[in-house]
Parts: structure tokens; sequence; C-alpha cells
């Protein structure tokens, strides 16, 4: 129960800080309340490429771009996951286990189909 719980945090989190909410409180595991604010890199979004402009994605599809972009770099942080202006379905600016930052490109089915090294915007 208490591991359907954490994740049920995370999800949630997830869910808002993808969708730039600026405030969140939940119970932690141990049941003490504890809040976040994102951080400044998690509010970006908004580029544009190609007369369209990227959105933060939220809810079910960022929670299923992650997945797919943490399944295919283990140990990688997620910074921000977007739709993408540049010709996939989405993207996922990441830091990855080694410290280097990278882009990951999806398609509209959560497959990667291509990864950008050093590119964070």
């Amino acid at each position: 129960m208490k591991t359907l719980r954490n994740v049920a945090a995370g999800a949630a989190l997830t869910a808002a800080l993808a969708g730039g909410g600026m405030y969140l409180a939940m119970a932690a595991p141990d049941g003490a309340a504890t809040s976040t604010t994102p951080s400044a890199s998690q509010h970006k979004g908004s580029h544009q490429a190609n007369g369209i402009t990227e959105q933060l994605l939220t809810g079910d599809t960022a929670a299923r771009v992650e997945a797919a972009v943490t399944d295919a770099n283990p140990g990688a942080t997620v910074v921000r996951v977007e739709t993408d202006a540049e010709g996939a379905a989405y993207e996922a600016h990441i830091r990855k286990a080694d410290g280097t930052s990278a882009t990951v490109k999806l398609d509209a089915s959560f497959n990667v189909t291509g990864t950008e090294t050093g590119k964070q915007r």
C-alpha cells in the first residue's frame, strides 16, 4: 500500500511540475507534508520552430513520455517534457547519469526515435 501511495504521489508531482504548477503540497512517504517549487528550467517551453510553438506536457502524456525516456536512459533525470516543433511528436530534455544534457525525441506512440546530446533550450 505504501508503494502504491508513493507511485501516486510521484505521478501527481510529475504532472504538476510538467504542467508548470507553482506550488504543490503533498504527503511524503512518512506522512509528513512536503512542498516543492519547480525550477526555472521546468517553466521553459514555448520554443518556436517551423511556425509551431512547443507546449509543456501534463498528465498521462507527460508520464508516458517520461517513462519511455527513462527506460531508454537509465539513471537520467527528466528536466521537462513537451511537444516538439522540429518533427517529432514529443521531446524530453534530460540530464544523463554522466551529467551531460540531451534532448530525446519520441513519436506519437511514445517510441524514442533519436537523441540529441548537449542540447538544452
